[in-house]
């Protein structure tokens, strides 16, 4: 039988890690780099399991088999081709029958391959207990400022070879506004978000500073993982200033496209109530224009300075403007240093 083996994020770098669960399972979440060859598809699952519970494991076990044996040498030759000469690491949702079934047809074939203890399952817990103890790699650096002012872009640029820049807008697919999800695509589940979080942590150096935006607890669907929003809460607080006509400008060049129009009345109409009436009636006028910079400084001055970071209970550690991406960077840059001194 083949051999198991409990997770170790070292496995990630030295095994090929072959999903065996449905196309739904692997796509709600998976362990990072992992290729999905299925043993039964979604629909399989369903009827396996229908047998299961109505019939018992025996009779659920033989129609699994019916179902897929004639797609064993298929599976084989589709893993073999993914792992590149690669040993595999077989799992599934906790280690079970269908992650052994698939060591055991590469086994047979002479294929090195282990098979993951406890499965996702176990995986999954691991990362759950890292966001618990949230010990991170390096010291986190907060970037807050107001809607515009570009604070993403500015992280984003900045150099790698000083900072760790992680974007949680971007992993979650939300910029945290009610028109956050304006061409962003449909938001990971949140298991997904926390497994490529983790992944971008486990890879962040021990040496440079994690440079993250500050976020509310939740962005969009998406809830920051375990103590994480208390760790940023506590940590070193950037706070970045930029002129309204810059902020008008950058958020009129990101929101300026036609196929935006439709999602961002439906978003208006969201704040209806926050905005009330006469200020909405004005900001759908500029909408029905195509007004983008006329509708970002209506926005702007009417719902977000009034409704983020309206009462700020901290003190930034540093202020910074972003007018100029590149001098906001040494200026950063500047003030850690003077604080690693410290």
């Amino acid at each position: 039988m083949p051999q198991k083996i409990p997770f170790t994020p070292a496995l990630l770098d030295s095994h090929c890690l072959v999903d065996c669960r449905t196309p739904l399972e692997f796509a709600e979440d998976h362990l990072p780099g992992a290729v999905n060859v299925p043993i039964l598809t979604n629909e399989e699952r369903v009827e396996v399991g229908t047998i299961y519970k109505q019939q018992g494991a025996p009779q659920a076990r033989m129609r699994g088999l019916e179902l897929t044996c004639g797609r064993f040498a298929a599976m084989v030759h589709e893993v073999v081709a993914h792992a590149e000469g690669r040993p595999v690491l077989a799992y599934c949702w906790r280690g079970g029958l269908r992650s052994s079934s698939m060591a055991v047809l590469l086994e047979m074939t002479g294929y090195p391959v282990v098979q993951l203890t406890g499965g996702y399952k176990a995986f999954r817990a691991q990362v759950i207990d890292y966001f618990e103890t949230c010990a991170l790699p390096a010291p986190p650096i907060v970037i807050h400022g107001m809607t515009g002012t570009g604070k993403t872009t500015f992280i984003n640029g900045l150099d790698p070879d000083q900072w760790t820049a992680i974007d949680l807008e971007n992993l979650a697919r939300h910029r945290g506004s009610a028109f956050g999800g304006l061409g962003q695509g449909e938001q990971p589940s949140q298991k997904r978000f926390d497994t490529l979080l983790w992944d971008l942590l486990r890879h962040a150096p021990a040496g440079l500073p994690i440079v993250l935006e500050g976020e509310r607890q939740r962005i969009g669907n998406i809830s920051l993982p375990g103590r994480l929003y208390e760790v940023m809460s506590e940590s070193v607080k950037v706070w970045c200033r930029a002129s309204l006509e810059t902020r008008v400008g950058r958020l009129a060049e990101e929101y300026a496209r036609e196929e935006y129009r439709e999602p961002m009345a439906v978003a208006l109409e969201r704040i209806r109530k926050r905005l009330g009436g006469q200020r909405h009636a004005e900001l759908k006028g500029l909408l029905a224009s195509w007004d983008v910079a006329g509708m970002a400084r209506g926005l702007i001055g009417q719902y977000y300075d009034r409704l983020y970071y309206k009462h700020r209970p901290w003190t930034p550690d540093v202020e910074i403007e972003l007018e100029d991406f590149g001098e906001a960077g040494r200026r950063l840059a500047e003030f850690w240093r003077g604080r690693e001194r410290f």
